[in-house]
């Protein structure tokens, strides 16, 4: 009996030992997370709550300072069931009845909020703050039913007005920013409504219903691969949401497309770039914004393609959407392409009416103003009939069969062989000018290399002595087939 009365105050004093030591843990834990708050480290903050918590789970001090973690960060939901806890384990906890009234005020719950500031008031009549903020709740209750009237009447810049002094005092209210939004859309703004749905994901945890809205609208504003990512972070929370998922798959297959055409224009592909950039147009039929995309690839690809026609068609339509300065840079280079020297420099001149300093309307006008001078003369290409994109070797080529055609020892004496004289004189020109690099350069800048008046001509150029002599000829025309 002896040795097992001394067994059992042997234990009693291991588990009183034990119980001190894992108190005087807990307590460590809660003055460390105390002084990590005080010093805005949050995160290290919270880790202490979090194991004082875990050591005691019956600790209302500790979740009221993780509470107050919780609302530094932000995360109002964690922070009221940590409030919830700690007035569970001691309803006569006044700070913390009043903490959970104001995180419900910030929320715009006035009702609730209002039933703790009550609670508060019974057991403290005299409690400035808790008879402040339940006036305050009162009046804003009012003046959100005065908003949503108007609303429904739909007066929507007066509702923004209202809503938005509302959330000035409730910030973490998802419900009045959904509003917010909604007056937004309806007005047309929807960059405001986009900004007042991101801040709803971000309140609410699990706002599948916020990044489908926020996904749309980006999606109409043209943001396709901004679309892509918040349609995502939808189908993260629900992998088969019935809105997100058919949607992720017609945007993701739009973003491909778009840039699979981008890619290809920087690859120097045309006839690529418009496959894809017809496509989209196909598979979106409405969407003005995103049509306004593949419409502005197809604007440039015809046109590096050697279609002109089909280029300033698809730049009128994307006109219509949107008359921005790029596209009105890029119309002008498709009426250059085909020619249309008025109407290249009047889409230059209002790109620069929009932006004074953009570089490329400035050059591009230059460039249309000196190449309407020189369609009063000759141009070079027309000489040779081949397109401005043509190649050397088919440049070579062109300026064989017209050699062959105009050599005036085809002709007669007379008016005929004057105008042939000429005719392969400016052959021999357009060869000279369009098979060197330099020269060529000069001329597409809308300068003539040739010109005598610009004082930068070819001293030297000498067409009649570019050619084989021709049998009978009164001239010494000599070719260089190579």
């Amino acid at each position: 009996m002896y040795h097992y009365g001394l067994l059992l105050i042997f234990l009693d004093l291991s588990f009183d030992l034990v119980g001190s030591v894992s108190q005087l843990e807990i307590n460590k834990h809660l003055e460390m997370g105390r002084d990590f708050l005080v010093h805005g480290q949050l995160q290290d903050a919270l880790s202490h709550y979090h194991a004082a918590i875990e050591g005691d789970p019956n600790n209302y001090l500790a979740y009221y300072n993780r509470g107050m973690v919780y609302l530094a960060l932000g995360k109002a939901k964690f922070a009221i069931l940590d409030l919830d806890k700690v007035l569970e384990l001691k309803p006569d906890f006044t700070a913390a009845r009043l903490q959970r009234g104001n995180v419900l005020f910030k929320q715009a719950n006035f009702d609730l909020a209002e039933t703790n500031y009550r609670e508060v008031l019974a057991m403290e009549p005299h409690n400035e703050e808790a008879m402040n903020m339940l006036h305050r709740s009162s009046s804003l209750k009012r003046v959100v039913e005065y908003a949503k009237d108007m609303v429904r009447n739909g007066e929507y810049e007066t509702a923004i007005q209202q809503i938005t002094q509302i959330i000035e005092a409730c910030p973490w209210s998802s419900e009045l920013r959904e509003l917010r939004a909604e007056c937004y859309v309806a007005l047309g703004d929807y960059m405001s409504a986009i900004s007042d749905i991101r801040s709803t994901t971000k309140l609410l945890t699990d706002n599948t219903e916020g990044y489908f809205k926020l996904s749309s609208m980006l999606y109409r504003l043209g943001q396709v691969e901004e679309s892509l990512k918040e349609i995502r972070e939808c189908l993260k929370l629900d992998p088969e949401h019935k809105q997100c998922f058919p949607f992720y798959k017609k945007v993701k297959k739009v973003a491909r497309l778009l840039e699979n055409a981008e890619n290809a224009e920087e690859a120097n592909d045309p006839k690529s770039c418009i496959q894809y950039a017809e496509s989209v147009l196909s598979l979106e039929p409405t969407m003005a914004n995103v049509r306004f995309t593949a419409l502005q690839l197809l604007c440039r690809c015809y046109t590096a393609d050697s279609q002109p026609a089909r280029a300033i068609s698809s730049c009128q339509d994307a006109l219509k959407i949107r008359r921005e300065p790029a596209i009105l840079c890029d119309s002008a280079e498709a009426y250059l392409a085909n020619e249309l020297y008025d109407d290249a420099i009047r889409d230059y001149k209002e790109a620069l009416e929009m932006d004074p300093s953009l570089q490329k309307a400035k050059q591009g006008l230059q460039k249309a103003q000196q190449r309407q001078k020189l369609s009063e003369s000759r141009d070079y290409y027309k000489i040779l009939n081949v397109p401005r994109t043509a190649s050397k070797r088919e440049i070579i080529k062109a300026y064989r069969k017209a050699a062959q055609k105009w050599h005036p020892d085809n002709f007669q004496e007379g008016e005929e062989k004057k105008r042939a004289e000429k005719k392969f004189i400016d052959i021999a020109a357009a060869k000279e000018v369009l098979t060197d690099d330099e020269k060529r350069a000069k001329f597409d800048q809308g300068e003539d290399p040739l010109d005598p008046e610009s004082g930068k001509h070819h001293q030297g150029f000498n067409p009649f002595q570019e050619f084989h002599q021709f049998h009978g000829s009164p001239f010494q025309f000599k070719f260089h087939f190579n």
